[in-house]
């Protein structure tokens, strides 16, 4: 999970944080916990922590990012239309010779 974590590999969190969920209620039905079981779990609740704050982080960086890039749509879509677009003057000459439209 650090390592996922580490590298924002959300996918391996989210396989991690289902095998969890499914893993961790059958455990519990086997019987108490032993100490050394219950560090264990203590460590993994530590690590989920971190995971969830990463990813909430990770989260509020791309709804900026996003809401910046909605800000910026006009102006993104006027400079798409004016540059670039315009066919070139060797287009134009072939175009003018073949007959057809560039």
């Amino acid at each position: 999970m650090s390592a996922a974590t580490a590298s924002s590999d959300w996918n391996a969190l989210a396989a991690i944080n289902t095998l969890m969920a499914a893993s961790l209620p059958a455990m519990a039905a086997q019987g108490p916990w032993s100490p050394a079981e219950r560090a264990a779990l203590a460590a993994l609740r530590q690590l989920h922590r971190q995971a969830e704050h990463c990813a909430g982080l990770a989260s509020a960086e791309l709804a900026a990012k996003l809401s910046e890039m909605q800000a910026n749509k006009e102006g993104w879509m006027a400079y798409a239309m004016t540059s670039g677009h315009e066919p070139s003057e060797a287009t134009r000459s072939e175009a003018a010779v073949t007959g057809t439209t560039a």
